[in-house]
């Protein structure tokens, strides 16, 4: 770790259960942590951010070493893991809370993340607008362990909920 320079990203993109495993497993990313953000609840936990009310949404922030894993190339991989056309959540996962967003820490990032959604919806592969906002970053919470990775832990609940939810047809229709 010494003499490497890491860069956060934060991106929400619906169950952010489903938001890890996507970027897990690519040189030049540290971590990744599930949590919460955008709202106005401090500390906020699982129940405040599901009940809604909390203008938090699920999130994940992901540490990466942009000379290896370039901020653009995470901005592809995020937009492949969503519905940018939906307002109203991603797939099964209906509200607020679940709605996207990409969070910017710099200017370099909102400008790069802007060129990129302005490509796609140029692009023709949606026949809606792109809705997806771009936000400044705000505090980051961590969400309670048990969500951490869940894809690892709970395998099973995991891979069946995300078969349910519609998002890996979704990917497969438009994006592969």
């Amino acid at each position: 770790m010494i003499g490497k320079t890491f860069e956060k990203a934060s991106f929400a993109g619906g169950c952010f259960w489903c938001m890890v495993k996507p970027f897990k497993d690519w040189d030049g990313i540290h971590d990744i942590v599930s949590g919460y953000m955008g709202g106005h609840v401090t500390d906020p936990t699982y129940e405040d951010v599901k009940k809604g009310d909390s203008g938090h949404l699920e999130v994940v922030e992901i540490t990466y070493d942009p000379t290896k894993f370039p901020y653009d190339k995470l901005l592809e991989l995020f937009w492949q893991q969503i519905d940018p056309t939906d307002a109203e959540g991603q797939f099964q996962d209906r509200g607020h809370s679940y709605t996207t967003a990409i969070f910017y820490y710099t200017d370099k990032q909102r400008e790069l993340a802007e060129i990129s959604k302005e490509k796609l919806g140029a692009s023709g592969i949606f026949n809606k607008p792109i809705v997806t906002p771009i936000r400044p970053a705000e505090t980051f919470y961590r969400a309670e362990e048990y969500h951490q990775d869940y894809y690892k832990k709970e395998k099973v609940h995991y891979e069946e909920d995300r078969a349910r939810s519609g998002r890996d047809t979704f990917i497969e229709n438009h994006w592969t």
